[in-house]
């Protein structure tokens, strides 16, 4: 009796001693502390075993559990691997934050800002100064990496490049990444910020997809205020319908940078220019996409206003951007006017 007594005593103590052991380790990995490091990366070598990396982090006060993590890894995470890398450990964190951030394994990011409205010919030049690689890549190199159409082609089978599939956002890219890899990210960002039901959408209008991209492309030229895109988005259609040239000055714009002459200045042989892309000559939509439109350019391209608009001219009194609508050639004279009496004295001061 006394010996079932003592077994039984000894396995409640024993359970007690389980439990409490469970419940500091517990605590312990999961408790976030304070460190002075986190805006500054932390490099892990190849090679490195995890007790090196321990107590590095032990050193810089990043792991403040030094036991309890060396007991998870023994026991209870035997698979886990603790990858080289470049990292930052934000303050506070906890011992397991800081071993799922090592699993995942991190390299060193950069942002890459894409603005919207930017074309591909901007894209190149900001990819090629941003993410230098060896052997170096020219900005043509990187234009002709925007050739290949694969990326595409299961959404445009048309496609002769990717303008207008490059999602204009901010990235963050590891440092060294392959302008080919971070055109890939884009063109994927493209896709996951068009929804399914566009496609309906732009079949219901009898447009095709890379239709659709190509007004929202001229759209986002055309106005940076997204409560107007709408009625700009009216204004293309009703031209289109009545087989009037749209007249977009951001078409002779992108021709002046496709022929490799844009100086930042229309000049009158651009607006001349025997040219598919200038709009005002042709009737109709220039071939394809101008530029990187937005996903609030994208809504107003399936999303046009119902107005009988044929023009429009920024309304100088309203100084934000925005424009002032007309659906006849005399109001809109008379908008162009103090358009140009604005303008007139904006030069002269």
């Amino acid at each position: 009796m006394k010996l079932t007594r003592f077994i039984l005593l000894f396995l409640v103590l024993a359970a007690l001693c389980l439990g409490g052991g469970y419940f500091w380790l517990q605590n312990a990995l999961n408790q976030p502390v304070a460190h002075n490091y986190a805006s500054e990366y932390i490099t892990i070598e190849r090679g490195m075993a995890s007790n090196q990396i321990l107590k590095k982090l032990e050193g810089q006060q990043i792991i403040q559990a030094p036991l309890a993590t060396k007991l998870y890894l023994r026991f209870f995470a035997t698979d886990l691997r603790l990858e080289a890398g470049d990292y930052l450990f934000p303050s506070p964190i906890s011992p397991k934050e800081v071993l799922n951030t090592l699993e995942n394994g991190r390299k060193r990011a950069q942002a890459l800002t894409i603005p919207e409205g930017w074309s591909r010919f901007e894209i190149a030049n900001r990819i090629v100064a941003r993410f230098p690689v060896e052997p170096a890549l020219s900005p043509e190199e990187v234009l002709a990496l925007m050739n290949d159409t694969k990326l595409i082609e299961d959404f445009d089978p048309q496609a002769t490049n990717l303008e207008g599939y490059l999602y204009p956002t901010t990235y963050d890219f590891e440092i060294g990444s392959h302008p080919e890899a971070i055109i890939a990210k884009m063109v994927q960002q493209f896709k996951q910020v068009w929804k399914p039901e566009w496609n309906q959408l732009a079949k219901d209008m009898g447009r095709t997809k890379q239709e659709i991209v190509t007004i929202a492309s001229l759209i986002e030229n055309e106005s940076q205020v997204d409560r107007e895109r709408a009625l700009v988005a009216s204004v293309i259609y009703n031209r289109l319908e009545r087989g009037i040239p749209l007249g977009i000055d951001a078409t002779n714009v992108y021709i002046a940078k496709l022929l490799n002459r844009w100086d930042g200045i229309i000049h009158k042989s651009d607006v001349e220019v025997d040219h598919p892309y200038n709009t005002r000559r042709i009737q109709g939509l220039p071939p394809g996409p101008i530029c990187s439109p937005s996903e609030s350019a994208l809504e107003a391209a399936l999303n046009p206003g119902s107005t009988e608009y044929l023009y429009y001219v920024l309304d100088v009194e309203a100084g934000d951007g925005s424009h002032n609508f007309y659906a006849d050639a005399a109001g809109f004279a008379r908008g162009k006017a103090a358009y140009q009496r604005w303008l007139s004295k904006q030069r002269g001061k």
